[in-house]
């Protein structure tokens, strides 16, 4: 792929914050709005300041544990107020996509917390606790009490003809002491031992979208999230536009080594991205510039990050995340269509600051 054109929408950014651009923002959960039992830190700022600039917000969660009202109460304790119906779980999308194949009434054994029965009963589908009542779909989720029974007797509805369905495929999840084992994990037992695959609805398969702007009502929606392969890859299937935030699992170097799905159009450090501008990454002698850095590519299939002068003034304040911005859209034009990691190095003092703080190395 040629320097002069750009890869991917990342280049463009977006002149004005996304709250004048999008009407509604589809915010994920845990890595957006809080990591464990705690928000993230100014957050519910933002969250307010976004609603008064008329966004409309929506709060997206794999995490299919718990019922609306209880994930709309946690988020008010924590100075996000939000109504049950402003909660979308992959629970839900579940139970949409089990209603519309197997009718209204179906038996479903449900196995995970209270919010995957609740979404199910709330579907007009009939839960069950045992294989003996003839399921005719399983529905597994995250929850944490989930045990070997649990987990034997959906072995057992599927064994017997039940369709699995899987809440989500998230391997961990995030919390205060590190990654934990999330729904796939679990969802990864049960295949094992019945041999079938799970139909998977939660992020990022676009039913989970799909739920989303039906529920919201959406025209332009902005997805905003933490995870490359839920997130953003669930924006890119279904077409919208999407924001990563580093305040939950991504690390720098994993966006620069994505593959197509998984590159976000937008990058903030928070969800305070919703209310500023994202400059564009504009092509400049050979290489990628957003605001003072400068992003070039080597003969050695390595990338150069450097702080230019602006108005003879090395030293004035920069934005790191910039750097950044031109460092991903820089190798992306090099990979084109291949996801590969990015070997890094810096020309300047500046620049092996900013590296060493995204964990990229220095020079």
């Amino acid at each position: 792929m040629s320097a002069d054109r750009a890869p991917a929408s990342l280049a463009a950014g977006t002149s004005t914050p996304p709250t004048q651009v999008f009407d509604v923002a589809l915010l994920d959960l845990d890595g957006v709005v809080y990591v464990g039992p705690a928000a993230v830190s100014g957050v519910p700022e933002v969250l307010g300041e976004a609603r008064r600039d008329g966004m409309r917000l929506a709060y997206v969660t794999n995490n299919a544990a718990r019922t609306p009202q209880q994930v709309a109460a946690h988020l008010t304790e924590l100075g996000v107020p939000a109504e049950p119906g402003e909660i979308i779980t992959s629970s839900q999308a579940a139970a949409t996509v089990v209603a519309e194949r197997m009718g209204p009434g179906a038996r479903v054994l449900a196995v995970g917390g209270p919010g995957v029965a609740a979404a199910l009963t709330a579907a007009g589908l009939t839960v069950v606790e045992q294989a003996e009542d003839e399921p005719v779909a399983v529905v597994q989720g995250y929850g944490p009490g989930v045990d070997w029974a649990q987990l034997a007797e959906a072995v057992v509805a599927v064994r017997g003809g039940a369709r699995h369905v899987a809440t989500n495929a998230d391997a961990t999840i995030p919390s205060p002491r590190g990654v934990l084992p999330g729904n796939g994990a679990l969802v990864g037992v049960v295949s094992a031992v019945t041999g079938q695959q799970p139909l998977v609805t939660g992020k990022p398969d676009p039913a989970m979208h799909a739920e989303c702007v039906r529920r919201t009502g959406a025209q332009r929606p902005l997805v905003v999230g933490d995870r490359l392969d839920t997130d953003i890859e669930g924006a890119s299937r279904a077409g919208a536009t999407s924001l990563l935030v580093f305040s939950g699992v991504t690390e720098p170097a994993g966006l620069l080594a994505a593959g197509p799905r998984h590159r976000p159009d937008l990058l903030a450090r928070d969800a305070g991205g919703l209310l500023t501008a994202h400059p564009a990454v504009n092509a400049v002698n050979g290489g990628w510039r957003c605001g003072r850095w400068v992003a070039t590519a080597d003969g050695e299939d390595r990338l150069t990050l450097a702080l230019a002068a602006e108005d003879g003034t090395v030293g004035a304040p920069v934005d790191d995340l910039y750097g950044l911005r031109a460092l991903a859209v820089a190798h992306w034009a090099r990979t084109g269509e291949e996801a590969r990691p990015a070997a890094v190095s810096a020309a300047d003092d500046d620049a092996a600051r900013a590296l060493a703080d995204w964990g990229l190395g220095g020079r």
